[in-house]
C-alpha cells in the first residue's frame, strides 16, 4: 500500500472533531443560557402603582396618598 491509500478520510481523523467541538459546545451553552433567561429568570409582573428602578422597587406617590 502506498502512503496516499493509508490516509483516512477527514471524518475519521481526530483533529477536525477537536476543532469542531469547541464552537459546538459554545453554541449549546448559548442556547441553554437563552432558554434559562427566557423561561426561569423573567421579571415578575409588578402590581399597578409600583415602579421598578434597577433592583429597587417603590410605590408611586398616588398609591401612597390613597392609603
Amino acid at each position: 500500500m502506498t502512503e496516499q491509500q493509508m490516509i483516512k478520510p477527514w471524518w475519521r481523523q481526530l483533529w477536525p472533531w477537536l476543532l469542531i467541538s469547541g464552537p459546538a459546545v459554545a453554541m449549546i451553552a448559548c442556547a441553554i443560557t437563552i432558554w434559562l433567561a427566557l423561561n426561569l429568570y423573567v421579571d415578575k409582573p409588578l402590581r399597578q402603582g409600583v415602579v421598578k428602578q434597577g433592583f429597587k422597587v417603590e410605590q408611586t406617590r398616588e398609591v401612597q396618598a390613597s392609603k
